[in-house]
């Protein structure tokens, strides 16, 4: 038989050797977490981009207007379509792959933000009225409509084209996106595919001394949102300080939503 003269771990060692390891693994696991949510974050930069890309080259092959947000939302039996995706009816889940920028999109699909959010799924209209965006929102108001003229149903079928957006640089387009429903006892996160400007229009005016509209932009990249302009470049920027509640009655703060700074229209309109 052969015998080893090599000597054994002691208990103590071993104790030893594994506190290390242990330690070891909490000072790592905060860096890999933060590489985690970089990464995440960048995926994400690259969907809008990839969205906003196809929404230009859509303006250029329909005489320079970028395509509806929602072109049946005062039609009868609406809300079947909009800027991602088609449905058969308001209690299903948009399908993008049917919807006006498929053909311009890599994959033909609006791909989902990797960051978990915890949106709620398979409820009724009532309570998930827009599932199947991707967790991305559109600016409909000034760019995937002419509401910033009138508030009529052509308003929602017709669009701004590119010439009319004086600053391109400096008007958002799509950003993360996110709304905060309330039913009784219940709160919901749900997907929301447009961006509400801070304030109301009559006409084209904005009217701050109505109060303000309710914020669905998501900073939900370690308290930043993810942008794309009309430009076509992304970027990524901190909420204002904005503290109100919503129309259902609950501090958009709490979930991370709210607005960019300046809080104003001026990010979102033509001008």
């Amino acid at each position: 038989m052969v015998r080893y003269a090599g000597k054994a771990f002691t208990l103590i060692e071993l104790l030893v050797v594994i506190s290390i390891i242990a330690l070891l693994m909490a000072l790592l696991t905060p860096a890999l977490s933060a590489a985690k949510a970089q990464a995440h974050s960048v995926v994400c930069r690259n969907n809008l981009r990839e969205l906003a890309l196809a929404n230009l080259l859509y303006a250029n092959e329909n005489n320079n207007h970028f395509v509806a947000a929602a072109s049946d939302m005062y039609a009868t039996n609406g809300g079947l379509h909009r800027w991602h995706g088609v449905r058969e009816n308001t209690n299903e889940p948009f399908d993008p792959t049917k919807g006006p920028l498929a053909t311009y999109l890599g994959d033909g699909d609006i791909k989902q933000c990797p960051t978990i959010v915890r949106f709620v799924k398979g409820l009724s209209w009532d309570i998930n009225f827009e599932q199947g965006c991707g967790g991305y929102g559109y600016n409909a108001t000034f760019i995937g409509s002419r509401l910033w003229q009138k508030r009529t149903s052509s308003s929602y079928r017709n669009t701004t084209t590119i010439s009319e957006v004086a600053n391109a640089a400096s008007t958002l387009m799509f950003a993360d996106c996110a709304m905060v429903n309330k039913k009784g006892a219940n709160t919901y996160i749900i997907e929301y595919s447009f961006i509400q400007q801070p304030f109301f229009l009559n006409g084209s005016i904005a009217q701050p001394s109505w109060g303000y509209a309710s914020p669905s932009i998501h900073f939900r990249h370690k308290s930043k949102a993810n942008l794309a302009w009309v430009d076509g470049h992304v970027d990524s920027q901190v909420r204002a300080k904005f503290d109100g509640k919503n129309v259902y009655g609950v501090k958009s703060s709490d979930f991370d939503i709210g607005w960019l700074n300046p809080l104003d229209n001026s990010l979102y309109d033509l001008k």
